[in-house]
């Protein structure tokens, strides 16, 4: 198989996940600055092809949002596909380096806490779902 064609499959499913888990995905610096310029919670879950995204990150992503709090928007950008996109959304995470995957909280387009990759690779996808989940009694509203 040709690795070009290997690989959209890979983008093309890590894409899919994190849709089918009801975030929008972002595609363009505007898309980025009107969905994070919004009121209210909002968390971005930055995806990536790697492993401990797939592993970790992106079922913590779709599994962490049924609880009794959660953010009043879910969006997404996709590092090293999406770069403009990516490269935006990082321009609201004042003080935190770049890192993916990893999940940015902001509240009313200003940064509040990340958990990044540091904070993912390692850990058990329950692990990261309660660190979601902590951000979330901190920060949000019951639904």
């Amino acid at each position: 198989m040709d690795f070009n064609l290997f690989m959209n499959d890979v983008v093309d499913a890590a894409r899919q996940d994190i849709r089918e888990a009801g975030y929008e995905e972002l595609k363009t610096p505007e898309e980025v600055d009107q969905a994070l310029s919004r009121q209210g919670t909002t968390l971005v879950m930055i995806n990536s092809v790697c492993g401990c995204a797939g592993g970790v990150a992106r079922p913590a992503a779709a599994n962490a949002i049924h609880y009794d709090k959660r953010p009043d928007n879910l969006v997404t950008v996709f590092a090293g596909q999406d770069r403009e996109a990516t490269e935006r959304a990082r321009e609201y995470f004042e003080g935190y380096p770049p890192s993916s995957p990893s999940f940015a909280f902001l509240n009313d387009g200003k940064i509040v806490t990340m958990l990044e990759r540091h904070d993912i690779e390692g850990f058990s996808a329950m692990d990261v779902i309660g660190k979601l989940q902590n951000i979330f009694d901190d920060h949000c509203k019951e639904v």
